[in-house]
């Protein structure tokens, strides 16, 4: 990949940020992210946007896969948000692995990645929040207070930077999902969100960057949280049980397991997560699950 000759040659951006072998563009300030993304709208290329927090995996990877088999240009973040961390959390153990990440970028062919540092982001006196609305109220929202109004903030500043036609987001997340859609919608930004299936390990396990966490025993219970997803959401379609009745079986069952504590286990409708309360209409079923110092989420539909 070539440098812009339109682009000053002092600005920070640059070709695998000095890491011999690697061939992505790699950004730190939000000024050259503008003007290269301007130069392919000039140029009538489509522009897709992955957004990370790092610590790439497989499924981040199909995530890009995504984003280059339907667009021109590829861009994708590598930012810790911290306004998603709240008090007690993991942010400053979460895992940053930036140069293993710009080599799997590279293996992808993204087109730039964008890395800033938070107070790039959030530079001094930066006052302004996202309010991410009833969709961030139920499940994570209850139980991480302001962490919808983190990730809306800073999901709405990498479109205004980006502007990109598509963004690619993956399923694990599925509230996320939602509230992002919906930010999207309600704001007029014009931006296609794309969702991807969820990635597992063999064994059903949702692919995480926490998941380097788990300990070896831990490791082995964490699929019974997807398998009882499964069982829940199979008996839910074919009508043989009602919500409560799995709601009640599902938490037994994971605190039979070992999981220390369950944030919640609910059946939602999967478009305005309002509480399904009977079977054999579409739902998902969504958890969280506190596994040791791990805390896994994992959804599954109801069809």
């Amino acid at each position: 990949m070539s440098i812009d000759p339109n682009l000053n040659p002092d600005s920070p951006i640059s070709v695998g940020s000095g890491i011999p072998g690697l061939g992505i563009e790699v950004a730190r300030v939000p000024e050259p992210v503008r003007r290269r993304v301007e130069a392919w709208h000039r140029d009538g290329l489509s522009v897709g946007l992955v957004p990370t927090m790092g610590a790439l995996h497989a499924g981040h990877r199909a995530l890009v896969k995504a984003a280059r088999a339907e667009m021109d240009r590829v861009v994708v973040s590598i930012f810790v948000n911290p306004r998603q961390f709240g008090a007690g959390e993991d942010l400053e153990i979460y895992p940053r692995t930036e140069n293993e990440d710009l080599a799997i970028l590279t293996e992808e062919r993204a087109d730039l990645a964008w890395v800033p540092s938070p107070d790039i982001v959030y530079p001094p006196g930066f006052q302004t929040t996202v309010n991410a609305g009833a969709l961030g109220l139920p499940m994570e929202g209850a139980h991480r207070p302001g962490f919808f109004d983190g990730v809306a903030t800073v999901v709405a500043k990498l479109f205004a930077l980006t502007r990109p036609h598509r963004a690619y987001f993956g399923e694990k997340d599925y509230q996320q999902l939602l509230v992002v859609a919906r930010l999207g919608e309600d704001l007029d930004l014009g931006v296609e969100i794309v969702p991807v299936r969820t990635v597992r390990e063999d064994d059903g396990l949702a692919m995480s960057s926490r998941n380097v966490r788990l300990t070896p025993e831990e490791r082995a219970t964490a699929p019974v949280l997807h398998r009882t997803l499964c069982r829940m959401a199979a008996r839910l379609a074919d009508g043989a049980s009602d919500p409560a009745t799995e709601i009640a079986w599902g938490t037994q069952r994971l605190l039979s397991a070992g999981f220390q504590a369950i944030d919640y286990l609910d059946v939602r409708d999967p478009r305005t997560l309002d509480p399904v309360t009977r079977a054999g209409v579409p739902a998902r079923v969504l958890a969280a699950a506190n596994l040791g110092s791990v805390r896994l989420i994992d959804n599954v539909p109801v069809e």
